[in-house]
Formats: C-alpha cells, sequence, structure tokens
C-alpha cells in the first residue's frame, strides 16, 4: 500500500474534480489524504477518504476577480490572489508531507505554493488541471479572450500579441511567488504558462474534442477525461413528476456575480413550455422571485442525480457543470461571465455541443432563442460524451499516478 497525499486550492471546482482519483485510488487499497476546504470534512470523509483542512489563511484570500474592470484587471488579480496564498501552501505541504510521508502528491494547479513545496519535497509528484491548458501552441488560440483556433499567420501573431500582453500585466502579481520558489530551490520561470510544464505528470482532466487538438502538446500532459465525482444526493421527488422538456439553469460556485444569467432565464421561460429548474449556489435564492410554479429555483441541487431528466442546461461556463452536463449527453448554452470560461464557451461551440451568449448581449430573447438552437445539438453533446468515456477516466489516472 502506498500513501497518496491530495492538495487543492479553496474551490470546489478543484476539489470535486479531483476526488475521483482519491476514491479509485483508495479503492485499490491506497492511503489517501485530501487536504483542502475546512467545510467539506464531512463531504470528503463520507466518501471515505480522510481529511485534513488547508491553513484558515488561504480561505480567508477569497478570489474577487469579479471586481476587476477589465479582462487584464482580472488577470492581475487572480495571479497576485495565487501568489499571497502560495507561502501558507508551502507551510501546509511542508508540515503534511513531514506527518505523512506519502509516496506520490497531487496538487491543484492552480495551487501554486503547493505545486513548489512538492516540487522540492523529494517525493514524487504530479498536478492536476481542471480546466483548459493555458499554454501556447501553434494549433490552439492564445488562453483568455475565447479566441477561436488559428487558422493562418495573422491569427498566429494576434495569439503571440495576446500572450506577451497577459505576461506584461501579469508580470508583477507573480514577483512575490517568484521570490518565494527562489528561496525553496525551486526552478526559476518565464512566464505563467511554464509552471504548467514543470510536473512531470499534468493530469489534465479533459479530453479532445471539447479540448482542441494539438500537435505540440506539452510531453507531461495526459488528457484523462473530466472528473465528475460530487457529495452523494437525491433528486427532488417532485423533479420526475415535472412537466418536459426540462431546462437546468446553474451558476456558479465560487462567487462571480453572475446572478443576472437567473434573471434572464425566469424572463426567457415564463411563458415556455415544461420546467426550468434553477441553482443559484453561491447567489442567494431569495434573492429570485419565480414567475411560475414551473420554475423552481434553489441553492443546490446534486447535478449528477439531476441530469439523467434534464434535456438542456443553461450555465456560466464553468468546468464542472459543462463537462457533468457533457459527459452525460446533454448540450449547453454557455454565458460566460469571466475567469477561463469564455475558453469554455468557444469550445463547446466549436464541437457542436451547444451555443453560447456573450454576457453583454445576455437577454430572455437571446437565451431563448439560444436554447431552441441548443436543443438542436444533442448529437455534438453526445459526440463528446463518448471521448470523455474513451479518455480513462479516474482509473486511468489511477495508472499513471501508481507509475510514478
Amino acid at each position: 500500500m502506498s500513501t497518496f497525499f491530495l492538495y487543492t486550492s479553496p474551490a470546489r471546482g478543484h476539489l470535486y474534480p479531483m476526488m475521483d482519483v482519491a476514491l479509485e485510488l483508495r479503492s485499490r487499497g491506497h492511503r489517501v489524504v485530501v487536504q483542502t476546504l475546512a467545510d467539506e470534512r464531512d463531504a470528503v470523509e463520507a466518501a471515505g477518504v480522510e481529511h485534513r483542512p488547508i491553513d484558515p489563511r488561504i480561505e480567508a484570500l477569497p478570489l474577487e476577480d469579479w471586481q476587476g474592470a477589465n479582462p487584464l484587471a482580472a488577470l492581475r488579480h487572480t495571479l497576485a490572489r495565487w501568489s499571497a496564498r502560495a507561502a501558507f501552501e508551502v507551510d501546509d505541504v511542508r508540515r503534511s508531507v513531514e506527518e505523512l510521508a506519502p509516496d506520490v502528491i497531487l496538487t491543484d494547479a492552480n495551487a501554486l505554493g503547493a505545486c513548489a513545496a512538492a516540487e522540492v519535497s523529494g517525493t514524487r509528484w504530479a498536478s492536476h488541471l481542471p480546466y483548459v491548458l493555458p499554454v501556447p501552441s501553434r494549433d490552439a488560440p492564445a488562453f483568455g479572450p475565447g479566441f477561436p483556433p488559428p487558422a493562418g499567420w495573422f491569427d498566429r501573431l494576434r495569439d503571440d500579441v495576446v500572450w506577451k500582453v497577459q505576461g506584461l500585466a501579469g508580470a508583477g502579481a507573480l514577483t512575490p511567488l517568484r521570490a518565494l520558489r527562489a528561496s525553496l530551490g525551486a526552478a526559476p520561470f518565464q512566464t505563467f504558462s511554464d509552471l504548467f510544464r514543470l510536473p512531470p505528470l499534468l493530469l489534465h482532466r479533459t479530453a479532445v474534442p471539447l479540448e482542441y487538438p494539438r500537435s505540440d502538446w506539452p510531453a507531461n500532459v495526459r488528457h484523462v477525461g473530466p472528473g465528475l465525482w460530487a457529495p452523494l444526493g437525491a433528486a427532488p421527488e417532485w423533479l420526475a413528476e415535472s412537466a418536459g422538456p426540462r431546462t437546468l439553469v446553474s451558476i456558479s460556485t465560487e462567487h462571480q456575480d453572475d446572478g443576472a444569467i437567473v434573471d434572464a432565464a425566469m424572463a426567457a421561460f415564463v411563458d415556455a413550455p415544461g420546467t426550468t429548474i434553477i441553482t443559484t449556489a453561491a447567489v442567494d435564492p431569495g434573492r429570485f422571485r419565480p414567475p411560475g410554479a414551473h420554475i423552481r429555483v434553489e441553492r443546490f441541487l446534486p447535478h449528477p442525480a439531476v441530469l439523467p431528466y434534464v434535456d438542456l442546461v443553461v450555465t456560466h461556463g464553468g468546468m464542472g457543470t459543462t463537462q457533468r452536463a457533457l459527459a452525460s449527453g446533454v448540450p449547453l448554452v454557455v454565458v460566460p461571465w469571466g475567469r477561463d470560461q469564455l475558453e469554455t464557451a468557444q469550445r463547446v461551440v466549436r464541437c457542436g455541443a451547444g451555443v453560447a451568449v456573450s454576457k453583454s448581449k445576455l437577454s430572455a430573447d437571446s437565451l431563448r432563442n439560444a436554447s431552441e438552437q441548443a436543443r438542436l445539438c444533442r448529437e455534438g453533446a453526445r459526440r463528446v460524451a463518448a471521448a470523455f468515456a474513451a479518455a480513462g477516466g479516474a482509473p486511468e489516472a489511477a495508472n499513471l499516478l501508481e507509475r510514478l
């Protein structure tokens, strides 16, 4: 039996995709310890995995990039916040390695300090990436704006400019991380993208065709399909009895002020046949007043239990909800709100699995029209579901980690 130590950033959208790997390793007889959000102890332990809380000072540094005046300001905030957490993550990992003596460390790619500590620990390590890969490629567009793949020299020039502008914008925010890594004896890096090339193994939790195919994948990247674990829960009794078609509207579990999607959905589907199920997650559901009994508003519902009943998902474009819907063969309307969501939306459209609506053009009419179009994309969603299944999932991820 080996000991596997898994470390996550303070985000359920990063913990949950890692949990299926934890459970697979545990099922093979290994000891598995997950260090993550303190209030996820019950969910982790109920799944049969050991839990350790991350330093509370990390949880006291939430992402507030949604307040940024523009995408570059949001990027600077994100990188600065990740850098600010890094020293606390180093202490967490050092303490856990000393106490657990793990054989393998698996770090969340967003936990930059944890990655640095794992790199210099003398223990075999890997990293876990649950969103699209932000590394330059001749075949993929620059990360962030949601461009389609480059079709010629002009697009590649565009992408080079975007990467350089992003690098300049984020350079100051990463200065503390550079100093921390130097103090630890970790490898230096030139750009943020370089950090994804450093782990001996990067478990990429998606697969082509949702991710763009590349001829120049970094040698450490392995696609194993999405992590689809969620805390146990049953679909509400009323769901099976509700009228179809059924639409699930879901916004972010990490606050990014995207409640306008819910407002637009209630207006768009006020006279629509069937049932609209809305989960508000990080937004107080009391803010919303459903215009009819056919529109249900809840803070949380177990999406894995709900999706078998659903014909369409409307989402902000978080990779968790997006990939869970596609793994069930359900098409999407994506209204990207920030972070990596423009990239997710473009990929959904490119693989024929759904429709995107710009945040700036969101309205009842635009959402209603997009929903009608997206319902015709079920075949594209099913193709993605088949590709996800073929990627191997948690068993393949566990195979790769055991080989370390």
